[in-house]
C-alpha cells in the first residue's frame, strides 16, 4: 500500500502537475487552503478550478476555510514588504501550518505543498517551514523543489491542455502592485 500524503494546493495549474507527479509514488489528497487569496471572486474561481483537478485526477480534494481575517492580521505589519519578503514568510507557514495540522489529524503519513512549483517561491525557505511545523505536528514533511526538470513549465502546459485558469498573482492584494 503506498503512503498517504496530504499536498496543500495553491492553485489548478501548480496543483495538477504536483498531483500527477505524486500520484505513481503515494496515496494523493489535495487540501485548499488559502485564506491570502483575494478578492472573493478569485478565490472561488481558484477553489472552482481545483476541484476540477480532482476529478481529472480522481483525487479526492479537502476544502479548509476561508479565514482571510486571520491572514490580515498575520501579514498586517508587513503589507509593504516587497514580493519574497517576511509578509510571504509568514503566509507559507500559515498555510503550512493548517497543511501540517490536519494531515496530523487524519493521520497521513507526509505533507507537502505546491509552492514550491513556482519560480516566484523560494524553496529553500519553504522547506524550512515545512520541516519545522513537520516536526511540531509529528508528521513527515516531504521537501520539493517542484520547479525543478521544468516543472514549472511542464505545469503550464498541462494546465493549457486542461483549459484550466491561470492566474497573474499569487493571491494576495499586496502582490498586485
Amino acid at each position: 500500500m503506498l503512503p498517504k500524503i496530504l499536498v496543500h494546493i495553491c492553485c489548478a495549474p501548480d496543483g495538477l502537475y504536483v498531483l500527477k507527479l505524486l500520484q505513481t509514488h503515494y496515496q494523493v489528497t489535495g487540501y485548499f487552503y488559502n485564506p491570502n487569496i483575494h478578492p472573493i471572486e478569485e478565490y472561488q474561481l481558484r477553489l472552482k478550478e481545483t476541484l476540477k483537478i480532482g476529478q481529472f485526477l480522481q483525487i479526492p480534494i479537502i476544502c479548509g476555510e476561508y479565514e482571510d481575517k486571520s491572514w490580515f492580521q498575520a501579514t498586517a505589519h508587513f503589507k509593504n514588504e516587497p514580493e519574497k519578503g517576511r509578509r510571504c514568510d509568514i503566509c507559507y507557514a500559515l498555510r503550512l501550518a493548517k497543511t501540517a495540522q490536519v494531515a496530523s489529524s487524519r493521520n497521513f503519513d507526509f505533507f507537502t505543498t505546491t509552492l514550491t512549483l513556482s519560480p516566484w517561491k523560494k524553496a529553500a525557505v519553504i522547506n524550512h517551514i515545512g520541516r519545522m511545523l513537520g516536526k511540531k505536528w509529528g508528521i513527515n514533511f516531504l521537501e520539493a523543489d517542484f520547479k525543478k526538470k521544468n516543472g514549472f513549465k511542464k505545469s503550464v502546459e498541462l494546465s493549457r491542455q486542461y483549459g484550466l485558469y491561470r492566474q497573474n498573482y499569487c493571491g494576495c492584494l499586496y502582490s498586485q502592485r
